[in-house]
């Protein structure tokens, strides 16, 4: 879908999308329909899709909602390296262990206002995160 509205040549566009399911490790759904995936194999599909555009930026809005922990693993490692290949990437996300864990820089919001922002490791020390977000017994 993502290949044809970008209206690539047939030949490129199936080397991209055979590249990207190897990739993700996702060959094997290639025939199924969307709902007979799981959450895991849903989001990296999603994921590759994103990429058959070749976008500099990818923003991902809740990837690790709805997952197992193994897919929360393997879409962090998506992640990972989508930064080594200098893709931006941004993620919107109510995980805050899951997403702290693979950012390097996050924003906290509460009401429409930016509450703090900086490494994950100033995120998780912000007395005002920890008041308005974490709360006093949340533990990384």
């Amino acid at each position: 879908m993502a290949a044809e509205a970008m209206k690539l040549d047939d030949k490129i566009a199936n080397k991209r999308i055979n590249n990207l399911l190897t990739l993700f490790n996702i060959e094997p759904i290639r025939k199924r329909l969307g709902i007979q995936l799981s959450g895991g194999e849903r989001r990296r599909a999603e994921i590759a899709r994103a990429l058959v555009a070749e976008p500099k930026f990818l923003l991902l809005d809740e990837p690790f909602a709805g997952v197992d922990p193994i897919a929360v693993e393997d879409i962090q490692g998506i992640v990972r390296e989508l930064i080594k290949l200098n893709m931006g990437v941004l993620i919107t996300d109510h995980n805050v262990r899951e997403t702290l864990g693979i950012c390097d820089r996050a924003y906290v919001m509460r009401a429409g206002e930016m509450l703090a922002t900086g490494t994950s490791e100033e995120i998780k020390k912000n007395p005002n995160v920890i008041k308005y977000y974490l709360g006093e017994n949340f533990h990384f």
